[in-house]
């Protein structure tokens, strides 16, 4: 390792103790690539490089700037349903737990009183 690249690990070190308990304020680490535009087809395509870790396929949006800043980032896949019907029925020999097997007691809860000392003070 170079001399330069271990004073770049101690400064940030030091930084990440200073920031440690406010990360907001901790400086974005930017890392630059060249990248190469070229025609395919009718478009026009930007080759980026593998040190990206971006997979072939990924879907990304892209946000243009004033016609000049361009930012991409992956698009959120949307939360997968869960399908009822397949598993609809194949459960049939459950049953609720006893009373007697339940693991907690019994208590009283604000909402199944009636006396005055259950119901929550109220601001007057």
């Amino acid at each position: 390792m170079s001399k330069v690249s271990e004073e770049r690990q101690e400064y940030l070190a030091r930084l990440d103790r200073v920031f440690g308990s406010m990360p907001w304020l901790k400086p974005k680490e930017v890392k630059s690539f060249r990248a190469k535009v070229f025609k395919s087809g009718n478009s026009l395509a930007l080759r980026l490089p593998a040190g990206l870790g971006l997979a072939a396929g990924m879907e990304m949006n892209l946000r243009v700037e004033n016609d000049e800043h361009f930012t991409f980032e992956p698009v959120e896949r949307p939360k997968r349903k869960f399908n009822v019907d397949k598993v609809w029925g194949s459960a049939t020999d459950l049953k609720l737990i006893a009373r007697e097997d339940r693991q907690f007691e019994e208590r009283p809860l604000l909402w199944d009183g009636d006396s005055e000392r259950d119901r929550p003070l109220r601001r007057k």
